[in-house]
C-alpha cells in the first residue's frame, strides 16, 4: 500500500508541475500565423487558444503583453536529431518543432515517442533518407537500406511507411554515388500513393529543375552551382506546386569549413544564394526556414535565428521571414494544430519584448515561452 500511495504521490506531482493553466495575453501585439493584429488579447484553456480578440471576460490569469509581441513558437524545417538533448536545445530557444531529414530510424522512434513531454520540441522524420549505395547519407556510421533502380522504390517507401514516419526525403547529390532521376520519381510516386510529402536534398540546378518537375513537394537545400535559368523558373512556377528550405546558413558556413574560401569569397557565395532566395519569393514560391543542423556545428536552436536574419537581409518582407519559421511548415507539412495562434490550435507561443517587424534581430528577445500552454523551462 506505501508503495502504490508512493507512486500516485510523484504522478500527482509531476501532472500538478505540468498542469495546463486558463490564462490571457492582454493588449499585445499579435502575429497569428498570418497577419498582424494590434492590441489584442489571447485566451488559453487547457493548452489551446480558445479565443483571440480585444474583450475577454472571465476569471482568468492576466498577462500584460503590452508594448509586445506575441508570435507561434518556430519550426525548423530541415535538422538531424540523433540525441534526445538536441530536442531541448531546440525548445529552449522556441523551436518547438523539428523536421528531420534523415538518421538513424529506431533512435527517432523513440524521440517521436517525446512529442507530449515538457521542455522538449516535438519531433517529425523522414527516417532513412533514399539514397544509393554508397550515396550521401551512407557515411555516418549506420546502415541505411538504399536503392538501386526505379523498382526498388516501391518496398523501400513501404518499409518507411511501417517505420511510421512522417515524410519522405529523397537524396540526389553527385557528388558521390547517386540514384538516378527515373528512381526518384519512382519514389516520389510511391510517397504521393502513401500520402506522404516528398523531399529532395539537391545541389545542382538541374536536378532541382528535373526532381520538381517530376512532382518532388519540396526542396531542402538551394543549388549552389547556376542561377535556375529563367524558362526553368517560370515552367516551375507555372506546372509545379513546391517550396524551398534553402539552408542559406549552411551552405554559407560550409565554404571556409569545407571548401577552403576566405572572407570575401564567402560573403560572395552569399550574396549569390540570396539573390537566387529573393528570385524564388519574388516568382510566389514559399520559402521555409531550416538550417541543417548539426552540421557546421549549427544548433537546434538558436541558429534558426540567424536563418530568418538572411532571409531579411535577402529582402523578404518581415511577415513573411516570420510565416517561413511558423505556418508555412506546419501547412506544407501536415504537422497538426500548430505555426497560428488562432482559435483551436495548440498555445505554441513566444511573448518578445521587441517586435522583429522592426527588426528581425529582434527575434532573440522572447521573454516567455509556452508549449501547448505550459510554460518551458530556459
Amino acid at each position: 500500500m506505501k508503495v502504490y500511495s508512493i507512486l500516485f504521490l510523484m504522478c500527482f506531482t509531476f501532472l500538478g508541475a505540468h498542469a495546463q493553466a486558463s490564462f490571457v495575453i492582454k493588449d499585445v501585439t499579435l502575429f497569428d500565423g498570418e497577419t498582424v493584429i494590434e492590441k489584442t488579447s489571447v485566451l488559453v484553456e487547457n493548452g489551446v487558444v480558445t479565443k483571440v480578440g480585444k474583450r475577454i471576460k472571465g476569471d482568468y490569469t492576466i498577462i500584460d503583453g503590452k508594448n509586445k509581441f506575441l508570435m507561434p513558437a518556430l519550426t525548423n524545417a530541415h535538422v538531424h536529431a540523433f540525441i534526445a538533448t538536441q530536442l531541448q536545445e531546440a525548445a529552449k530557444a522556441g523551436v518547438l518543432n523539428l523536421l528531420d531529414m534523415h538518421g538513424y530510424e529506431p533512435v527517432q522512434q523513440y524521440m517521436t515517442a517525446m512529442r507530449d513531454q515538457p521542455n522538449t520540441a516535438r519531433l517529425y522524420r523522414a527516417g532513412y533518407a533514399a539514397t544509393a549505395p554508397g550515396g550521401h547519407g551512407t557515411q555516418y556510421g549506420f546502415d541505411v537500406p538504399t536503392l538501386e533502380k526505379p523498382e526498388d522504390a516501391k518496398q523501400w517507401v513501404a518499409d518507411r511507411v511501417a517505420a511510421g514516419v512522417d515524410h519522405i526525403k529523397i537524396i540526389v547529390e553527385p557528388w558521390k554515388e547517386t540514384i538516378s532521376q527515373e528512381t526518384a520519381k519512382a519514389v516520389i510516386e510511391e510517397a504521393h500513393a502513401n500520402d506522404k510529402v516528398a523531399v529532395v536534398h539537391i545541389s545542382k540546378e538541374e536536378d532541382a529543375y528535373q526532381v520538381v518537375s517530376n512532382g518532388a513537394d519540396g526542396l531542402v537545400h538551394i543549388w549552389t552551382d547556376i542561377e535556375m535559368p529563367q524558362e526553368h523558373l517560370d515552367d516551375l512556377v507555372k506546372n509545379q506546386d513546391f517550396f524551398v528550405i534553402p539552408t542559406v546558413l549552411t551552405n554559407v558556413l560550409v565554404q571556409p569549413l569545407f571548401f577552403g574560401k576566405n572572407e570575401e569569397e564567402t560573403a560572395e557565395v552569399e550574396a549569390k544564394i540570396l539573390k537566387e532566395v529573393k528570385r524564388l519569393y519574388d516568382a510566389g514560391i514559399p520559402i521555409l526556414a531550416g538550417t541543417d543542423p548539426p552540421n557546421a556545428n549549427i544548433n537546434m536552436g538558436s541558429d534558426l535565428y540567424k536563418e530568418l536574419l538572411l532571409f531579411s537581409k535577402a529582402g523578404i518582407p518581415a511577415v513573411d521571414v516570420l510565416k517561413s519559421a511558423t505556418s508555412l511548415p506546419a501547412t506544407k507539412f501536415d504537422i497538426g494544430k500548430t505555426g497560428f495562434v488562432k482559435e483551436g490550435y495548440i498555445a505554441d507561443l513566444l511573448l518578445l519584448s521587441k517586435s522583429p517587424l522592426e527588426t528581425m534581430e529582434h527575434i532573440s528577445s522572447i521573454e516567455i515561452i509556452w508549449k501547448a500552454g505550459v510554460v518551458v523551462e530556459k
